[in-house]
């Protein structure tokens, strides 16, 4: 998207790129590192992500955005401008009503956007919808999605696409939240506990994320309600989590608790079950 940054740059400090932004997406995602090959007007820009329509597309790290709807490329778009004095861009949002490709939306709040223009917005807080608007329209929906440092011209976002925090769920900060986990035993201790997350629902938004194959750290409080399967299909309560053999079925469902980044991205710890089932 050649030129759309043109007369932005003054509006970021120069400054780097963090070396871990917050993934974009929130959800099961398809990219490569297609950044500078050919298109109609130049060498792609960006890098394209591929996600189910309405997907929640989030901020990468704190900072403002700005609506842009005027191009006819790009469709309903946003900037956001990061802290760290970084531009990223946000291409083709959602147009749609429903999840038919009907254009009978606008570029607004409620249908492409999930913020107020000009909103100062938290790392991982949802920022829009993925969508097939502006030159896309049609195809299969992504977000187009673009990195400048400084506000000046892109660089590839893949290499830090593929270090980026990838989130559990998205909701707003300080808002209750809680999880049901799905996966297998890695280790387990008396207070702590580690699963191999396949599946993951959050509630009350009921995002249900598969595939995940991504180790979780959980606390284990002694309020905990651990139970086994019994050899005729039902659970019994058990005495504590150790019982647990690396491997085993497992689902747990964590305790209600206020939105924060660090559980967003499940970080170590900061999830605690209140209920584990075993088998």
């Amino acid at each position: 998207m050649i030129g759309l940054v043109a007369g932005t740059a003054a509006a970021s400090a120069v400054g780097k790129v963090p070396d871990h932004i917050v993934f974009p997406v929130v959800g099961k995602v398809q990219y490569t590192d297609d950044f500078g090959a050919p298109r109609g007007g130049g060498g792609h820009q960006g890098n394209d992500l591929m996600a189910a329509k309405k997907s929640p597309a989030v901020a990468t790290e704190a900072g403002k955005v700005k609506y842009w709807t005027t191009s006819g490329a790009a469709g309903c778009m946003l900037y956001l401008y990061g802290d760290s004095g970084t531009t990223y861009l946000y291409i083709h949002l959602n147009n749609d009503v429903t999840m038919e490709n009907d254009n009978r939306g606008k570029c607004v709040r409620g249908t492409a956007y999930t913020v107020k223009n000009g909103a100062k917005v938290a790392a991982g807080q949802q920022i829009g919808y993925v969508g097939d608007s502006g030159d896309a329209n049609g195809g299969a929906s992504h977000l187009h999605f673009e990195v400048h440092p400084g506000g000046g011209k892109a660089v590839s976002p893949y290499p830090y696409l593929q270090k980026a925090y990838k989130l559990l769920f998205t909701a707003k900060a300080g808002s209750p939240f809680a999880l049901t986990l799905t996966g297998t035993v890695v280790s387990a201790a008396i207070d702590r506990i580690v699963v191999n997350v396949s599946t993951s629902q959050a509630w009350p938004s009921g995002l249900t994320l598969t595939k995940l194959n991504r180790p979780i750290t959980l606390t284990v409080p002694e309020t905990t309600t651990v139970q086994s399967l019994t050899p005729t299909g039902g659970f019994r309560t058990v005495t504590n989590v150790t019982l647990a053999a690396k491997g085993d079925k497992i689902v747990v469902w964590t305790m209600p608790a206020p939105t924060t980044l660090k559980a967003e991205r499940g970080d170590d710890g900061v999830l605690s079950s209140a209920l584990i089932q075993l088998g």
